[in-house]
């Protein structure tokens, strides 16, 4: 079992940065493909980044590259989220996700963590 805690949510003004956390329990945090998804209002959960379990591999949807970057620290069993030039259209709840490297889904999810930003 994985549990996971973000953290580090708001309000911002467009333009703005805010950079996401999220701390998972357990000793095995490396073996996990970690992923960060949101979900706007009335609209479904959609990708946004994942990272691998050595961190040397990411990917970001197309709406978000070039903006914000994803990276992890084991020792940490943290992964974090840097949102850089915020939009409105970034308004959503964020979710972590944890994939365990033998698995083909995102087994176990956060609360999620509200970004809100103002235009």
């Amino acid at each position: 079992q994985v549990q996971l805690v973000e953290s580090g949510g708001g309000l911002v003004q467009a333009g703005g940065s805010l950079r996401l956390s999220c701390t998972a329990s357990g000793r095995t945090f490396s073996s996990y493909v970690m992923g960060w998804f949101r979900q706007a209002p009335g609209k479904e959960r959609e990708f946004v980044s994942t990272i691998s379990w050595s961190g040397g591999s990411t990917y970001y949807a197309d709406s978000v590259k070039g903006r914000f970057t994803i990276s992890r620290d084991n020792a940490k069993n943290t992964v974090y989220l840097q949102m850089n030039s915020l939009k409105p259209e970034d308004t959503a709840v964020y979710y972590c996700a944890a994939q365990l490297v033998t698995a083909s889904s995102y087994d176990y999810w956060g609360q999620g963590t509200q970004v809100t930003v103002s235009s």
